[in-house]
């Protein structure tokens, strides 16, 4: 963990600083946001401890023009509610009063270095590739992890490196399918100061944060091929150009990455050179997907039905035999992340501390429906038919997932971001459903007041 702390409240974030180093952080100190800004442009950052009196606003501001993604938390002395208020508006993580608490300061660092990436496996498949991967993680192998989407393949990665002999220096991830392309090679390489517009200062890039450690690359099949050219340079030569820089820059890491396409016919089509295939997957670590893995589905859904039931500070409920079944028997196309997307509709929606099967709302917004054998359903008399115990029976599919999107928005207070998460879908097709259902007159959940109000 990488911490800059900003500021300087009375020696109290000297104190914070103490803490932070007895769990583990290497702490660095900055007076001001010019500062912290030089600091984490040249050595990167993991979070961002900060004096609320500062301008947060500003120091988020200029974080994100230079595409930096370091999280903040705003402190201060006693209780300032309202700068609390408006660090946390401008975009702070958390808000943490001084003089520091050690509990509070320990649970925030664990936060930011956890990150939700929990590794969490019971399968006997699983454990194959976690024994393959013990094995190999204090090597100095580069290794390929493959899987479909959302099997867990960074979480995987940062196993390896927390059991690799890199693991008390830095894990620097990056998103190769999320970044633009004209910008990866300066979010890789670095740049210098004026070598493109809006270059304003020069920064180092994450081949150089990760120096000493590990960086995963994530989805490098999504590079552009003549940036492949220069990654396959950089892991032959141990050595990188900065965009714009003027002679190499030696660099020590260890790198791991994933793919979920088929890179033999990325290779076949093109699209992917197979000579740095060979110096990426010197080991291949390949993650099932979860419907091979049933042992798996029963401990993650205890586990997301325990984390989302403290998060929302509701009863933890508990999963029946029948629910659990259906859990089991779904494809989970969408993986452990689909997955978790379930299981926290079904601790917010169901009513009661038993989710049921029919309590079971499936990504594609269905209810879990037992359809019975077509024999027999002719005699069954009105009411009493396999449909009848479920209480959506007689609404469409539109009508379900109508009912859904307006009682989780009253669930979130009207928090349209935090519902469009809970509902697993982007917070444009959120609005763009609520659009819809206010021309036709239906009355929205308002933000902040979680009741339905006409418009």
């Amino acid at each position: 963990m990488r911490l800059i702390i900003v500021g300087s409240l009375q020696d109290q974030l000297s104190t914070a600083s103490k803490i932070a180093i007895n769990n583990g952080a290497h702490v660095t100190h900055a007076h001001d946001e010019e500062t912290a800004l030089k600091i984490i442009r040249a050595k990167g950052a993991d979070l961002l401890m900060v004096d609320v009196l500062l301008n947060i606003e500003y120091l988020i501001g200029q974080l994100e023009k230079e595409r930096i993604s370091t999280p903040i938390v705003a402190c201060g002395v006693g209780n300032d509610s309202d700068a609390a208020v408006a660090a946390i508006k401008a975009g702070a993580k958390e808000y943490i009063p001084l003089p520091p608490d050690p509990e509070l300061i320990a649970a925030v660092l664990t936060a930011i270095s956890t990150d939700g990436h929990e590794f969490i496996y019971r399968d006997r498949v699983m454990m194959k590739v976690v024994s393959l991967a013990d094995q190999i993680a204090p090597s100095e192998a580069s290794i390929m992890i493959t899987g479909e989407s959302g099997t867990g393949k960074e979480v995987m990665a940062r196993y390896v490196h927390s059991k690799s002999r890199r693991a008390k220096k830095p894990f620097i991830s990056v998103n190769c399918a999320a970044i633009p392309e004209n910008l990866l090679e300066s979010e890789l390489f670095g740049h210098e100061k004026g070598s493109f517009t809006g270059a304003i200062a020069r920064r180092i890039g994450k081949f150089e944060e990760a120096d000493g450690g590990t960086l995963f690359l994530d989805e490098v099949s999504e590079m552009d091929v003549r940036l492949q050219a220069k990654l396959l340079r950089a892991i032959q030569e141990r050595e990188i150009d900065r965009v714009g820089g003027t002679g190499p820059v030696k660099i020590n890491i260890r790198i791991l990455a994933t793919s979920n396409r088929d890179l033999q016919e990325e290779i076949k089509e093109g699209r992917f050179r197979e000579d740095l295939h060979f110096r990426l997957n010197v080991v291949n670590l390949h993650i099932p997907p979860l419907k091979r893995r049933p042992e798996d589905i029963r401990v993650l859904c205890k586990h997301f039905v325990k984390k989302y039931a403290e998060f929302n500070a509701i009863e933890e409920k508990n999963i029946t035999d029948d629910a659990m079944q259906v859990l089991i028997n779904h494809t989970w196309p969408g993986n452990v992340r689909e997955l978790e997307n379930t299981l926290q509709r079904s601790v917010l929606l169901t009513v009661g501390n038993e989710i049921t099967k029919h309590d079971i709302l499936l990504p594609d917004g269905r209810p879990h429906i037992e359809i019975q054998a077509q024999s027999g359903l002719s005699d069954a008399p009105q009411g009493t038919g396999p449909l009848a115990e479920n209480s959506m029976v007689g609404k469409t599919v539109s009508d379900v997932e109508r009912d859904l999107i307006i009682d989780t928005l009253k669930h979130c207070l009207g928090n349209r971001t935090h519902a469009a998460n809970i509902l697993g879908i982007s917070i444009r097709t959120l609005r763009n459903k609520l659009n819809i259902y206010m021309s036709e007159g239906l009355a929205v959940p308002s933000p902040g007041d979680g009741h339905a109000s006409p418009l």
